[in-house]
């Protein structure tokens, strides 16, 4: 039996993500991580506490915790001045990534369009692609990462859907202004188009730049699905419990394409996410000094050996990293120089691109650039930071 053959059409067009290669290839060849965003250092010991007495309270079945619902509510009508029914609108997922990828299974068809910015994550594309969806990048303008009114307004045809965002933005760092939100939230509104936003940066902003969600604009709470996690903000990366915030027929849409998917988010962790969602605002406000000094360290560190940053972070914990103009080698390339001569891993920025002829003509934007970006994580301990600043120290571009 010829095993390719028997492939669908859709697996036979993905590939390895290039950002767990890499993370991989990190492990195996005992280089600093600085490819994927997962810190590597520990979660808040009274969050371990509370999965620990989870898992001796012997919570080890398919398991729905209604209570992460109600904080969830709580938390989100408070700070955004929403309306969220705590019964019938939130659903808990394993992480953002199963959320999203729900969320679009409920609201995508065949040949639907989806408006993404460019650069994205590459999960969402992935996503669309097999809910049948058809992606449509709209280009942020370098080197700022700014969105032109235009050209979005351009992007939109009959067969818009929804649309995409990220803010604080992976890989940029870019935090979405109020007046960027607003021209979203006013396509959205006229256009009767939907909205699917990733929050899970939305504690982690540096120099007094606030996090919204386009949801609390206005017009968009009933045409809004929000997903975030607690993940970033509770460096548990690999625990799995995120969710989704909908209007409630779409919500139950989410919660059904879970249950077949998943069936339940792992649940101790679930348990745990009770007394993440009650920790006080003092937690968020270190955690965002911590990254705050985590990212000017970076800054300061790869300015130093040649890198060139136009653009500081506003959020997120990723660094978006220009070679300089003259540099003959490209993104691919330096990263690979760089693992091998200095033994850290990480990410050409070229992933995160999606230039076409089309894109080019639709943003009129010159898509070069796009292979001299290179993605620096730097939610890492002081100790891998320190000895990253070491082994790069030694880069000559």
């Amino acid at each position: 039996m010829e095993a390719a053959n028997k492939l669908s059409t859709i697996a036979k067009t993905f590939k390895p993500s290039p950002i767990q290669e890499l993370s991989h290839l990190a492990q195996s060849c005992n280089a600093i991580n600085l490819a994927e965003g997962f810190p590597d250092f520990p979660a808040p010991l009274h969050l371990k506490n509370a999965a620990i007495s989870a898992i001796h309270s012997d919570f080890n079945q398919y398991r729905h915790v209604q209570g992460v619902c109600d904080y969830l509510a709580k938390i989100v009508n408070e700070k955004h001045n929403l309306d969220v029914n705590p019964q019938t609108d939130v659903a808990i997922c394993c992480g953002q990534t199963e959320a999203f990828a729900a969320a679009v299974f409920a609201i995508i068809d065949k040949d639907d369009e989806v408006i993404l910015f460019d650069p994205c994550f590459e999960t969402y594309e992935a996503c669309i692609t097999m809910a049948g969806g058809v992606p449509v990048y709209v280009a942020l303008d370098p080197p700022h990462w700014t969105l032109n009114p235009e050209t979005l307004k351009r992007s939109f045809t009959e067969k818009t859907k929804a649309i995409v965002l990220n803010s604080p933005h992976n890989p940029t760092g870019k935090v979405f202004t109020k007046a960027e939100l607003e021209v979203i939230a006013g396509e959205c509104c006229s256009r009767d188009c939907l909205a699917i936003t990733d929050e899970v940066y939305e504690y982690v902003t540096f120099d007094n730049n606030k996090h919204t969600s386009l949801a609390s604009l206005s017009g968009m709470k009933d045409r809004t699905i929000i997903t975030s996690s607690l993940s970033k903000s509770f460096s548990v990366t690999g625990w799995r419990v995120g969710w989704a915030i909908a209007p409630h027929l779409i919500a139950s849409a989410i919660k059904n394409i879970h249950v077949k998917i998943t069936d339940s988010a792992p649940a101790p962790f679930q348990e745990a996410a009770l007394t993440a969602l009650t920790t006080p605002p003092e937690y968020f406000e270190l955690l965002q000094k911590d990254y705050e000094s985590k990212r000017d360290y970076m800054v300061k560190l790869l300015e130093g050996v040649g890198f060139q940053i136009a653009f500081k972070p506003q959020g997120s914990f990723f660094l978006f990293a220009e070679l300089p103009e003259d540099f003959p080698f490209t993104d691919m390339e330096f990263v690979k120089k760089m693992i091998e001569k200095v033994g850290v891993v990480a990410v050409p920025g070229r992933g995160f691109f999606h230039a076409n002829m089309y894109l080019e003509k639709l943003c009129e934007v010159d898509y070069k650039y796009q292979n001299r970006y290179i993605r620096f994580a730097f939610c890492k301990s002081d100790q891998t930071l320190a000895s990253a600043a070491q082994r790069l120290g030694s880069i000559k571009f």
